[in-house]
């Protein structure tokens, strides 16, 4: 059956009431399908359960206009429907002289067009006598999505004019604008691009570059209509390793209220990664709007389990399938995951690529540590120190791998229970991680330590842009002597070339025997012989200066690493986010000063014996900042001062920067220590280096 119908796209509403210079009757020959009675009033009853409305359409009987009024529709038993008009005291004086033409009733993808004679307008409603059967027809474009209470700003050339968002479709949006004097509408340059933002009052929902296809007239109002200039937008910069996608099954699924209408809406996973993912759109209803943020997104896994997330969309490509039908797949990316929850989506892709593969899963701690042992990872000198403090370190690492806390991730490759690979790392200081313990078993043939590898450099790509990882730098100790980590860390930083990217910084490892068993400042009988030296609480002035000593001497990232930018001295929200969880995690700045000049930084690193088991997180780094006049008398003198805050030790390690002061003075260290640091901006410039080599070994 084919008929004539209008255009319902030719309306324009603001869910009150509004009007539009357009010629309905130029309709386009579509579809058609009958529907009866019964089916209409269920569905005006489903529309009215759910608040919604229905569009009632008038038309002057002398002029081609038509206005168009939201109303709600009460509940309907038989033939007979009342409608109340949204905004009584607007639609009075409007309708006088216009006359009934149908209704618009809104059916999922469809409306049904509802034709009748039998019409009793008032000032509060209508009423009408609904027909036996009635057309349902599929617009001849996509629906629009009704909103209300969106504010918007329509910004260009430095102009700023305010309004509402009326409605939209995925590719056009409908806004009521106001000019606010001195404002015009002679400002807007209808052929230049102009800037739309949409808000919900606390935040920015959408904002992009559009174009004005129509627009009403009026001196103070205005109805615009935009288009939108772009299908994708780069929320980060583009990668060249980008992050794997998976197609898991069963298929996720995504739920989220609407950021524009405020309804829910469900959504099926097409495919995922660490970073984002892909959803399918039905092609006739499309919702979401490339840039578009949704602040509140649930992941759900087969209903067993969920996650929430921030997330904007970033992409929209239209797909044709085997059959004649098309569908819309949109990307989204992640802004935002709690951190356990982003680690245990990435356990489940790392699970997905790679079945022994494992990440911060619960581990037996008596199976770890006979791997550490086994794998030569605890030699007879490492063990000494184990040895020592063996029931604290079991109790650390009972809580470490089978409570997963926020501070620490591991990474393990293990086939039946048997550990063949592992690599963890720690939170140290702000968004600084600190990668540890890289072992492996050496008796089999299956290159574990270099699967773990790849697991970490997967993790970090997948998680730094993430804001509740609170990682922008990783950094690790490694011996120059070790062949693997000096040619992986130390090639990577001389082949970036970026200091400020990847470094690597040398410094003296030793122990120091624990004198004073009382807190206090420098002797005074030592002090009246050594006038004018001063031990006192860094200030951010020393920092600074720190700060200039060291990008003159090396320009790396030691000093990211281990926290001693100047605007980060008041600030350690790891120490509480470490107490919260049950561990130990103390920092305190010292500087060494001779006739008010700085000599040295002392950091006093405090944690739970073993976290690290070469004890660099429960250590004191010393950084000699100016060697002129600054004895290693005065310098041992500082350590066993400072020695007092390791109650629970008699000798405490020491890492001593730069090296040159420790040859100079004759200092004698047990060994070197390169620390080397990453900056996760230039993480896709390190895996164009790391890749290829480690697919050699």
């Amino acid at each position: 059956m084919k008929s004539a119908r209008p255009d319902p796209q030719s309306v324009e509403s603001d869910n009150q009431i509004s009007e539009i210079e357009c010629k309905p009757a130029e309709a386009a020959e579509v579809e058609l399908h009958a529907v009866t009675r019964d089916h209409l009033v269920n569905q005006l009853n489903f529309i009215n359960f759910q608040d919604g409305t229905v569009l009632v359409n008038f038309k002057h009987p002398k002029f081609d206009r038509i206005i168009s009024l939201c109303a709600k529709p009460q509940p309907c038993v038989a033939d007979t429907l009342d409608c109340v008009w949204i905004s009584p005291e607007a639609t009075r004086d409007k309708i006088r002289t216009y006359k009934f033409q149908d209704l618009h009733v809104p059916d999922g993808h469809k409306l049904i067009w509802v034709v009748t004679d039998n019409a009793r307008v008032t000032d509060t409603g209508i009423q009408l006598r609904l027909p036996e059967s009635c057309l349902e027809f599929r617009t001849r474009e996509r629906l629009r999505h009704y909103c209300t209470g969106i504010p918007v700003q329509l910004i260009q050339n430095s102009v700023v004019f305010t309004g509402s968002l009326i409605d939209f479709t995925a590719e056009s949006f409908r806004v009521k604008v106001n000019a606010v004097p001195p404002q015009t509408f002679q400002w807007f340059n209808s052929k230049s691009a102009i800037t739309v933002v949409f808000s919900n009052g606390d935040e920015t929902l959408f904002a992009g570059e559009c174009r004005i296809i129509r627009e009403t007239l009026g001196q103070k109002t205005r109805t615009v209509v935009l288009k939108s200039l772009t299908q994708s937008t780069h929320r980060f910069s583009p990668k060249q390793y980008r992050s794997s996608r998976y197609q898991l099954v069963p298929s996720p699924t995504v739920s989220f209220q609407h950021p524009l209408t405020r309804k829910m809406a469900f959504l099926n996973v097409v495919d995922l990664s660490g970073s984002g993912l892909s959803v399918e759109e039905n092609e006739d209803m499309p919702m979401l709007l490339p840039g578009m943020m949704i602040p509140e997104m649930e992941l759900i896994f087969a209903s067993a389990f969920s996650i929430r997330c921030r997330s904007q969309v970033i992409s929209k490509r239209i797909i044709q399938k085997d059959t004649e039908e098309s569908g819309i797949v949109c990307g989204l990316v992640f802004l935002d995951m709690d951190s356990g929850d982003h680690s245990r989506l990435l356990a489940v892709l790392n699970q997905a690529k790679d079945r022994n593969s494992y990440i911060s899963n619960r581990i037996d701690p008596d199976t770890l540590w006979d791997f550490f042992f086994k794998s030569g990872f605890i030699y007879p000198k490492k063990y000494a120190f184990v040895q020592n403090n063996k029931g604290k370190i079991k109790a650390v690492y009972e809580k470490l791998y089978t409570q997963s806390p926020s501070i620490a991730r591991h990474f393990v490759y293990q086939d039946k229970g048997h550990i063949l690979g592992h690599m963890s790392m720690v939170r140290f200081f702000g968004n600084s991680w600190m990668i540890q313990h890289h072992a492996a078993d050496k008796s089999a043939n299956n290159k574990a330590g270099l699967k773990v590898l790849s697991q970490i450099h997967h993790y970090l790509n997948d998680t730094y842009k993430i804001y509740s990882a609170h990682l922008d730098l990783v950094f690790c100790y490694f011996r120059p002597e070790n062949k693997f980590p000096l040619k992986v860390f130390g090639g990577a930083a001389q082949y970036m070339k970026n200091l400020k990217g990847c470094s690597s910084d040398n410094n003296a490892y030793f122990h120091c025997q624990k004198i004073f068993n009382y807190e206090r400042e420098l002797p005074e009988n030592w002090n009246r012989v050594k006038k004018n030296w001063k031990l006192v609480n860094t200030s951010t002035e020393d920092l600074l200066e720190l700060e200039t000593f060291y990008e003159h001497v090396s320009g790396g990232l030691m000093l990211n690493a281990l926290g001693l930018e100047a605007d980060m001295l008041d600030h350690d929200d790891v120490s509480n986010e470490f107490q919260s969880l049950g561990f130990k995690r103390e920092r305190y700045l010292y500087s060494i000063k001779k006739d008010g000049k700085l000599k040295g930084v002392a950091v006093v690193n405090i944690s739970d014996v073993g976290l690290n088991l070469s004890d660099l997180t429960n250590c004191i780094n010393f950084i000699v900042v100016d060697p002129d006049g600054f004895p290693k008398e005065i310098f041992f003198l500082v350590l066993s001062t400072l020695s007092i805050k390791y109650e629970e030790h008699t000798e405490m390690p020491v890492l001593l920067y730069p090296l040159s002061y420790a040859d100079s003075e004759g200092i004698h260290y047990d060994k070197q220590y390169t620390l080397w640091g990453l900056n996760l901006q230039c993480f896709d410039e390190y895996l164009k280096f790391v890749s290829p080599l480690l697919r050699r070994y």
